[in-house]
């Protein structure tokens, strides 16, 4: 639709029906009348005008409940302005791929972007036009259940794959395999203390501005249509009502013109914060500070109305809001076709296809982190004797928690993908064990204390399961130990402050590695646990996430060597709970560990633990042996207007093929305001063939030098820096430069 065509629109809508614009509904309220007056109508206290002239549904998909919701609302409809469809298509459809925590171990955007574009064409096929993804809050905290969405404890990369992700579920909105992308949650939510859900954070605006806006920014620029507000507060005022992150940064500075949505219920939430003494208020502060959709609750739909009428807001705010929804819709041709591109079909035709498998399988492949490898147990051999043993080893439930499309039972399990590989005779399956001894949690998901209890084995199961696995373990050459966390520990309100695995697979763990068996211990989870035990009792360790549809095939390959592992720690391992939050880049502090002219305990260390995770940032192993030589600056002095060039050599010295995250951090020795001990500024991956040795080069620009400075100005100063190349963000040669 032309733009004054879309001006006049607007212009002849009543007051009531530009609200409704404003009210995004769930997709309980699209279906049986009866059902709706006296259930999620009367428990919303929205009223039946309202629900005919809401502007957008939650969670409503596939394509034919979609077109006939659509149909249905039309059909209603007075100036026959479309329904925007959004759901939770966080990293997958019907394919689901990796968490997005294993997406970015990748550390391979160009691959993830591909991913993301499987899932538009997918999704939009079932009728969804907007995903809340990707979410990029930097996530230090793996106390916090959502670093399962996040992709990084570093700005620089969580900014990389920001663009990525954007670009690839947009795709320049193309009406048949696009979605819109509302990045989320803005902003700081990962930082929320304690890692707890929901909490409160608490930063100054230089900490906000460096490394938790970035990432934000970056998809705004990568124009991102959408933007979901966060839970907590920023200066201790709830991100739904601040204006200065909403107006001031996100609108102003950044010039974003597009939709601010509120997560589930956030508007009434300022009432719960202690910010909004009631709706009124509540809704006054949201409008104010430019949020459009109220998702999910009657905030908006009864109090926006009679502020205007009242004069206590102008009516103008209301309009800003809509225009920037229907500029949205009409951005996706729902004007001209309010079904875009679904269709049965089309759902036939495009979901779960086998090159959507093909495609899941290799980025589980490159998802997964070989952390430990002693005595090169890995790859195994496909004629040796293998028990597979541990709950995950034939469990479906792979996909995780924000897959809400994903079917279990599309799932290749991992038991699945090894029969593919190894013949019957070399193979056996037990499972050993349970995931938990206390399925308590899940309660909290609706399940009665005696369905909760029914996923515990019995004490004559257990003994049963353990007897038959150290029976079979010492028939066999190998023990593969598939354990983690329960999917439903990570994700939206799966805090936790216990990491390590449960007790009853620990004590499972203990009695395998008696039979002195070559150990591999796959790890599934949705965070980074506490594996310090561990390390010292098994012989390989491969950290897979919850990695999808194809989980067991691309785990397979790794096993076999039929892929050679190349996924990199993004966040990482603490060594134990209390050094959380740990990340690489730090700053040094007045009384550094090791270089301190203070000595003994009077320097910044723990006494019963390393200051050092036990798996660093950037960390993760191969099958090859590569080897970093001859790092090169071609200058020393770098003007303002110049650049530098950094080239390192990288060695593959084995006959299988690789590829290496070749990374670049810098170090800003002195600067008016103290400096992190080195940022991750650039990284390559890289294919080296066996026996063989490539030259990587980097440039590095004023861009990178630059920081805000005391004065908040976002500039480089003068000074020495420090250059640091290698396989992860401990293991580094260094050499050095001067800014002048």
């Amino acid at each position: 639709m032309e733009e004054s065509k879309l001006r006049n629109l607007l212009e002849s809508l009543t007051l009531k029906e530009k609200i409704g614009q404003l009210i995004q509904l769930s997709g309980e309220f699209y279906s049986d009348e009866e059902e709706i007056v006296t259930g999620p109508q009367e428990k919303l206290g929205i009223s039946s005008e309202m629900i005919e002239l809401s502007g957008s549904v939650l969670n409503v998909a596939g394509a034919k409940k979609t077109k006939e919701v659509q149909k249905n609302y039309l059909s209603k409809s007075r100036h026959k302005i479309p329904l925007l469809f959004m759901g939770d298509v966080v990293y997958g459809y019907k394919t689901v791929f990796p968490v997005p925590i294993g997406l970015g171990s990748t550390w391979n955007p160009d691959l993830v972007k591909n991913a993301y574009e499987v899932i538009a064409e997918e999704a939009s096929a079932g009728g969804v036009d907007v995903t809340f993804a990707p979410m990029v809050d930097l996530v230090r905290d793996p106390r916090w259940g959502r670093v399962v969405e996040g992709i990084s404890e570093d700005t620089y990369l969580t900014s990389t794959f920001s663009e990525a992700m954007v670009t690839g579920f947009q795709n320049d909105l193309n009406p048949m395999n696009s979605l819109a992308s509302c990045v989320k949650h803005f902003v700081g939510y990962g930082a929320v203390e304690g890692g707890r859900d929901y909490n409160t954070v608490d930063m100054s605006e230089r900490h906000l501005r460096q490394y938790h806006l970035p990432p934000y920014q970056a998809a705004v620029n990568a124009d991102a249509k959408m933007v979901m507000t966060a839970f907590n507060t920023y200066d201790g005022v709830p991100i739904s009502g601040n204006d200065f992150i909403l107006k001031d940064i996100l609108r102003d500075e950044w010039g974003f013109d597009g939709v601010i949505i509120s997560d589930y219920a956030a508007i009434k939430e300022l009432i719960d914060h202690g910010v909004a003494a009631d709706n009124k208020e509540a809704a006054k502060k949201a409008i104010e500070a430019s949020l459009d959709i109220d998702m999910k609750t009657n905030i908006y739909a009864t109090q926006l109305e009679p502020l205007v009428e009242n004069g206590e807001i102008s009516e103008r705010l209301i309009d800003e809001s809509v225009w920037r929804i229907l500029k949205l819709k009409n951005d996706l041709g729902l004007f001209e076709n309010p079904y875009r591109s679904l269709s049965e079909e089309a759902e036939e035709e495009k979901l779960l296809t086998e090159d959507n498998r093909s495609l899941a399988r290799e980025v589980v492949s490159e998802s997964a982190i070989l952390l430990q490898n002693n005595k090169n147990v890995l790859p195994l051999k496909e004629d040796e004797n293998i028990l597979l043993t541990g709950p995950y080893g034939d469990e479906k439930a792979l996909i995780g928690f924000w897959a809400i499309y994903g079917e279990n039972a599309d799932v290749v399990t991992l038991k699945e993908g090894i029969e593919k590989v190894v013949e019957p005779d070399h193979f056996q399956f037990v499972k050993g064990t349970t995931i938990s001894e206390d399925y308590a949690f899940l309660q909290d998901f609706g399940a009665s204390k005696g369905k909760a209890q029914s996923f515990v084995m019995s004490d004559e199961e257990k003994e049963s399961e353990l007897k038959e696995a150290i029976r079979r373990g010492k028939e066999a050459d190998t023990i593969i130990l598939a354990l983690g966390e329960h999917t439903l520990q990570s994700g939206e309100g799966g805090s936790r402050t216990n990491l390590e695995l449960p007790k009853n697979q620990k004590d499972f763990l203990n009695e395998m590695v008696k039979l002195g068996k070559k150990t591999v211990l796959i790890i599934f989870s949705g965070r980074p646990l506490i594996l310090t035990d561990e390390v010292e009792q098994v012989d390989a360790i491969l950290q897979v996430w919850f990695p999808g549809t194809e989980g067991g095939n691309g785990i397979a390959d790794l096993l076999f060597g039929k892929a050679n592992p190349s996924g990199r720690v993004t966040m990482s391992f603490p060594y134990n709970v209390g050094q959380i939050p740990v990340y690489y880049n730090h700053y040094k502090t007045g009384r550094p560990l090791g270089t301190s002219t203070h000595t003994g305990r009077f320097v910044s260390k723990y006494l019963d633990s390393p200051n050092d995770p036990l798996y660093p940032f950037g960390y993760g192993l191969s099958y090859s042996d590569i080897v970093y030589e001859d790092l090169t600056l071609d200058k020393n002095k770098m003007q303002e207007d110049e650049e530098i060039n950094v080239s390192v050599t990288v060695k593959n010295n084995s006959e299988l093929k690789a590829k290496e995250v070749v990374q670049l951090y810098i170090q800003d020795i002195a600067g008016s305001v103290v400096r992190p001990v080195k940022e991750l500024k650039a990284f390559k991956k890289v294919e080296l063939a066996g026996n063989s040795s490539k030259k990587v080069h980097f440039k590095i620009t004023l861009d990178d030098l630059k920081f805000y400075t005391k004065e908040m100005a976002y500039e480089a100063e003068a000074g020495n820096f420090n250059v640091f190349v290698g396989p992860n963000s401990k293991d580094v040669l260094q050499d050095g430069f001067e800014l002048i």
